[in-house]
């Protein structure tokens, strides 16, 4: 299982793009701007999008790759989401004011676009081209609109990444129950200075990560996800500095790009 790296930054600028991983050939997880980085071909490829939830650096894309490239697939696109995102996403974004309704284009029944809710804690298995399993099960976030994170399972082993999110001790219970962990995705959007900020919007801050890293047993690879633009560094010197000098992981921004396995 094969997942590359489009976007992961918390803003644009300087060629950062937002949130999106593409899972082998077929398969978004989130639509950031990282997705308009890919050809039309690559587009009309993908069969399955997870959406963590519906802020802007995560849908950016969503709404123009359907209008790109749905009339070149056979099958509509199914959008797995927990079923409040999807409510959001109808409301707000496929509404025919905003963009129009993909769901009821051409046709109710030949649908470019099919909604599919997926619950916290439902496994999703999706076979890949080759028939190995692969598994996406929605994790609890704590975030300030309906968000999950999600628990990927590969023939390799899994990942765990966090979306946005602030400290919650689902987590990193989540996290100790997976012997095959690989690696951890997780959210560090803030330098210590903001962490009013980091407060008020859910998002982990440097000081914060660094305490719930700290009782970290299971040690895999830890990838930080979405530092504010500007910010990169800081955030990264103070979470290094925060953390006990015997963790035993290894800690680094994720960078665009970056492919890993599982």
């Amino acid at each position: 299982m094969r997942v590359e790296i489009l976007g992961c930054s918390g803003g644009i600028g300087d060629d950062r793009h937002t949130t999106a991983f593409l899972i082998d050939d077929d398969i978004l997880l989130d639509a950031g701007s990282g997705a308009l980085r890919l050809s039309r071909a690559a587009l009309a490829r993908i069969d399955h999008v997870f959406v963590t939830h519906c802020h802007l650096d995560h849908i950016l894309a969503l709404p123009l790759l359907l209008d790109s490239v749905a009339g070149e697939r056979s099958r509509p696109l199914l959008l797995h989401a927990l079923p409040e995102v999807l409510e959001i996403l109808k409301d707000h974004i496929f509404n025919w004011r905003i963009w129009p309704d993909f769901s009821r284009i051409p046709s109710v029944k030949q649908a470019f676009l099919r909604y599919a809710p997926i619950s916290i804690g439902q496994t999703l298995a999706l076979p890949d081209a080759s028939g190995a399993r692969r598994e996406f099960t929605p994790i609890p976030a704590f975030h300030v609109v309906p968000t999950s994170g999600y628990l990927l399972r590969g023939p390799l082993g899994s990942l765990l990444f966090t979306s946005d999110t602030g400290g919650h001790s689902a987590l990193w219970e989540i996290a100790e129950r997976q012997p095959d962990l690989r690696h951890l995705l997780v959210d560090c959007s803030y330098a210590n200075a903001q962490k009013d900020i980091a407060i008020a919007s859910r998002h982990f801050y440097a000081e914060e990560l660094a305490a719930d890293l700290a009782g970290l047993k299971n040690c895999p690879e830890v990838w930080v996800a979405h530092l504010k633009p500007g910010a990169e560094a800081e955030i990264m010197r103070e979470l290094t500095a925060a953390l006990p000098l015997d963790a035993n992981f290894a800690i680094r921004p994720l960078p665009q790009d970056q492919i890993l396995e599982i």
